[in-house]
């Protein structure tokens, strides 16, 4: 009776979680309903430039923040890179 319980509860886990974590983003919905009008080539750039706007803004957000030990690492870098002996230039 315990391992029915345990793959009942399994099961039930299972078909809920899908629902749970299937919503998606309102953006990529607003285009796949929109994209349901269009031809396929213009869906898939639309979802795929959706994607890419969502996926840039956090990637900007940690540049402004920490622009400036970017900017220490990168002149490190190419201080260590000028300073290497000539026998490995």
């Amino acid at each position: 009776m315990k391992i029915f319980k345990i793959s009942f509860l399994i099961l039930v886990v299972g078909l809920l979680s899908s629902d749970l974590f299937g919503q998606g983003c309102s953006q990529c919905k607003l285009i796949a309903e929109q994209g349901s009008e269009l031809d396929e080539g213009s869906f898939g750039s639309g979802i795929n430039g959706g994607i890419l706007y969502l996926m840039a803004i956090p990637y900007i957000l940690l540049l402004l923040l920490f622009r400036k030990r970017l900017v220490r690492l990168f002149k490190q870098f190419f201080q260590q890179k000028s300073k290497a002996p000539s026998s490995l230039k």
